[in-house]
């Protein structure tokens, strides 16, 4: 299976991949389209650019893609268009544009887990982090993959509850096939 873990930052996405990859032999991580790009020398602005969110789209598109089987995907198209809605000014970013590629490569996928903020919140998260923004975007993609804004194409499971219980609701819906 093809599984794509998505949600606003500092929700617990990468933890919750890294319990899920340790309990599923054969299946690998791709990291998240921002360490590839960093990788390869992007260099982000702080905070993101509307040209960052924009590159972080265009290689999670390639990464899906490009995928094989039984991979766990940090991050996937959706999140940056939530993040491209919730941050960028309404008119600076055309979905229509990019809207049949996002589709496409969504229903390459086998499953999304959306991991979503809880109330009360299941991860403590900084000060310094910006809360305005992971709100928005918890709210843009709630509105994008519960509601189906998109037509996405692709079941999704929504995860809530300790560690143990999203790994459990994971595990659970992967050994069912």
């Amino acid at each position: 299976m093809r599984i794509a873990f998505t949600g606003s930052h500092r929700c617990g996405k990468s933890t919750l991949i890294a319990k899920v990859a340790e309990d599923l032999d054969g299946y690998e991580v791709v990291d998240e389209p921002y360490i590839h790009l960093e990788e390869e020398g992007h260099d982000f602005a702080h905070p993101p650019s509307l040209e960052d969110f924009l590159a972080q789209l265009e290689c999670s598109l390639k990464l899906v893609d490009d995928a094989g089987a039984d991979l766990l995907f940090d991050r996937c198209p959706i999140d940056f268009v939530g993040y491209l809605l919730a941050h960028v000014e309404a008119d600076a970013f055309d979905l229509d544009v990019w809207i049949d590629r996002i589709r496409a490569a969504l229903r390459r996928l086998d499953l999304m887990v959306f991991v979503p903020i809880e109330d009360p919140d299941r991860i403590k998260v900084s000060r310094s982090e910006d809360l305005d923004l992971r709100a928005d975007v918890d709210a843009k993609l709630k509105e994008l993959i519960l509601d189906d804004r998109l037509d996405i194409g692709v079941e999704v499971l929504v995860v809530e509850g300790k560690r143990s219980a999203r790994l459990a609701q994971v595990l659970a819906r992967v050994r069912r096939g």
